[in-house]
């Protein structure tokens, strides 16, 4: 029941309509208590003396009596209807308000449909628990507290016959309400469990029906139907005892005194006025006793209800959270960080340092070419792989950066190695950078860090040279955009849902998206156009249509860091060609992370890193780790990965070799799909168009751009016969942003 006194804050702004309607309800109550009295008179008085004009007065008391006591219960009724459907209300937006401010984290753990029986069925029982229950313990406890003093008071002796069910009744109402409390909320949680499964089937009808699952969903709907009976039928059996019991035992009481009160009579002890007054008043007390039962059982689900509503909002924001870990640290022993790095991220748990790299490791940076090649193995940790010697950790830039990132989920086993470890990456301002990786390595892990849909349980990330942590959600949504994978639409226009990328964006804003995402074509043809409804999820649409009002909805804000995970996974060949040429414009005036599966994807790029069981073990450009990183290339070609693929016979779909005097696919020409031709052969003195570092060559990520390679007399431009093929000689290696040639496509 303490969880019930928790509410008292909703109820504060509404109490002096509640407690004028809970005294109303009371005075009501009590008039009902006087008409014994009346009766008392009207036996002795007009009754006995056989006078019509005081019997037809006593009745006219009663009438008024009756009617007094109708219009002030009315008036309680009408006290509060509003308020209380205002607290309701209240508590309903507050709930609501919460679960959109808690941690994503939380969302993982909890069911939808467990925190959708909380904002409607959990909040009706509470609201109905306000406006009866509440007010009618004190009205009848108070009514019992009269009525057994008017007992007393009328004649002593029968007033403790009708009082020895007191102790047994208590006894039993305790029992009753333990039972009831633990069966009530077994029923709820079934009913939360029972709304998931019902959600669950109607979002993913079609799965249900192209897979012929009918019959099994519907066998497990109703399992979970029976449970839910039998928990409810075990209530009805508690609420029939307890009812059994209260009825039973007073009925038992007045018959009792009854017998005892006519014998008095009888004997000229008591008269008759009296006894009728006494039977009047045990009646009137009648139905307060009984309804303890179902008053009971009714605050008995409203305190559960309440347990469970405040279980959500008991739960901690990420901010909350970690000024509580702060508290904690300030009180702990915790000393400031080695060579004045930050003192670190909390995990919700306590303080973790922040790993910021050796001191052997910068020093390594600092001599080191600016994106240097052939980081094929696996930096050491606190490496920045790849990275120029500015961005050695702790020094202000600009851009995206990642220094000692750690990231492990909150359900993970402690003994667990975490999703992402010793994350060192810089992305500089207004570069584009590529982030693959092998399904299950943390690249979507690692983008959800950037929006703090997670935060690092180690290390931290700046943007533009503010912490992260620094920033509240509000400012971080407003400099991040983010276009998930799975693409996610709301019960709104197709406008609506692409103008949620920003505040304050006009139709210029919304016309500018559709177009970056190709999307005014089919917005356009759309029943109402931009205006038209898409429908729950967007269903009404489909998948590549609904990725690119997604992606339309990314763009639309001009935000400062753009974060995409695969966003052109749902595209045909020529629409992800033209949604590439548009997404390039956006791309050059913005800081990007994209999440790429495909050869296309990654020459929106600047630059590529390799996440490898949650480490980044390689960055440069995309030519750059086809021709140095084996695994790289295995990923871009979709081939198994070979070692020794050098040393297999050659075949016909390799070409011509190139010490065979062909110029056909000289070096640096190859096939992404066969990472042997990317690279040249350093036994054989091959070398790239690229640059070699061995030779001083400036490489493909100097100051400005390399020349391109010879131009391929034998080669012409690919069509879509020949995605999956890309031509270095025709990409700027430094600026893989810039067009393919016209025809080209690369996938």
């Amino acid at each position: 029941m303490r969880s019930l006194l928790r509410l008292w804050p909703f109820l504060r702004p509404v109490r002096a309509r509640f407690f004028t309607a809970a005294f109303v309800a009371v005075v009501a109550s009590c008039i009902g208590l006087v008409i014994p009295l009346v009766l008392k008179w009207l036996v002795d008085g007009p009754v006995t003396a056989r006078d019509p004009g005081g019997v037809w007065l006593g009745g006219g008391y009663l009438l008024l009596l009756g009617i007094a006591e109708a219009v002030l219960f009315g008036i309680r009724r009408w006290l509060v209807a509003r308020p209380l459907a205002g607290v309701e209300a209240a508590m309903r937006e507050a709930l609501y308000r919460r679960v959109q401010r808690l941690p994503v984290a939380f969302h993982d753990r909890w069911a939808s449909g467990q925190l959708l029986s909380r904002a409607t069925t959990d909040l009706q029982l509470l609201r109905m628990f306000f406006t009866f229950p509440l007010t009618f313990l004190l009205v009848n406890g108070v009514t019992v507290l009269v009525g057994c003093a008017f007992l007393l008071v009328q004649h002593w002796s029968l007033g403790l016959v009708l009082l020895v069910p007191v102790l047994p009744l208590m006894v039993m109402c305790s029992v009753f309400e333990a039972k009831y409390a633990v069966a009530t909320r077994r029923a709820q949680d079934q009913l939360g469990d029972l709304t998931t499964v019902v959600e669950e089937s109607v979002l993913g009808i079609r799965i249900v029906k192209g897979f012929g699952r009918h019959r099994s969903q519907a066998r497990a709907f109703r399992k979970l139907t029976h449970e839910v009976r039998t928990t409810e039928l075990r209530k009805a059996r508690l609420l029939a005892s307890i009812w059994c019991v209260v009825t039973l035992l007073p009925e038992i009481a007045i018959a009792a005194a009854l017998v005892l009160g006519t014998v008095q009579v009888a004997d000229g002890q008591l008269s008759a006025g009296t006894l009728v007054a006494f039977l009047s008043t045990a009646l009137a007390l009648r139905w307060p006793v009984e309804s303890i039962g179902f008053l009971l059982a009714m605050s008995n689900e409203a305190a559960t209800a309440a347990d469970r509503y405040f279980e959500v909002l008991d739960e901690r924001t990420a901010e909350e959270a970690a000024e509580r870990a702060a508290a904690e640290g300030a009180a702990g022993s915790a000393g400031p960080s080695r060579g004045g790095a930050p003192a670190g991220r909390t995990d919700g748990a306590g303080v973790r340092p922040v790993t910021t790299g050796g001191a052997a490791h910068g020093a390594a940076a600092a001599d080191a070419p600016d994106d240097a090649p052939g980081a094929d193995s696996a930096p050491h940790p606190g490496d920045n792989a790849g990275d120029d010697a500015d961005d050695s950790p702790g020094r202000g830039r600009g851009g995206m950066l990642f220094e000692g990132v750690e990231f492990r989920y909150p359900d993970t086993p402690p003994d667990a190695p975490p999703t992402l470890r010793s994350i060192d990456l810089h992305i500089r301002p207004g570069e584009t950078m590529a982030l693959v990786g092998a399904t299950g390595s943390g690249k979507t892990t690692l983008t959800a860090l950037v929006p703090r849909l997670y935060d690092p349980t180690a290390g931290r990330i700046v943007l533009d040279g503010r912490d992260l942590t620094t920033l509240t959600r509000d400012e971080v949504r407003t400099l991040v955009a983010v276009a998930f994978e799975e693409p996610t639409l709301f019960s709104a226009t197709a406008a609506e849902n692409v103008l949620m990328g920003g505040d304050d964006l006009q139709e210029a804003d919304l016309l500018r998206a559709l177009a970056v995402a190709q999307a005014e074509g089919f917005v356009r043809a759309l029943p109402e156009g931009a205006d038209t409804q898409v429908g729950e999820q967007g269903m009404s649409l489909s998948g590549g249509q609904r990725q690119r009002l997604a992606l339309a909805r990314a763009v639309a804000g001009r935000p400062r860091f753009l974060i995409l995970d695969d966003p052109l996974s749902a595209l045909d060949v020529h629409t992800e060609a033209l949604v590439e040429a548009a997404l390039r414009q956006v791309l050059a005036t913005t800081t990007a992370l994209v999440v790429a599966h495909r050869p296309s994807t990654v020459l929106l790029a600047d630059r590529v890193a390799l996440l490898s069981d949650g480490r980044i073990t390689a960055v440069g450009t995309h030519h750059e780790l086809l021709r140095d990183n084996p695994e790289y290339a295995t990923l871009m070609s979709g081939e198994p990965d070979r070692s020794d693929d050098r040393e297999r016979p050659a075949t016909d779909l390799d070409g011509p070799r190139p010490d065979a005097g062909s110029d056909t696919h000289g070096p640096g020409h190859g096939d992404p799909d066969h990472s042997d031709h990317d690279h040249g052969d350093p036994d054989r003195g091959d070398h790239h168009d690229h640059g070699d570092p061995g030779r001083g060559d400036p490489g493909p990520t100097g100051p400005g751009p390399t020349a391109p390679g010879p131009a391929d007399p034998g080669r012409t431009d690919a069509g879509p016969a020949d995605a999956g093929r890309t031509d270095p000689a025709r990409t700027d290696p430094d600026h893989c942003r810039t067009s393919r040639r016209e025809g080209e496509s690369v996938r």
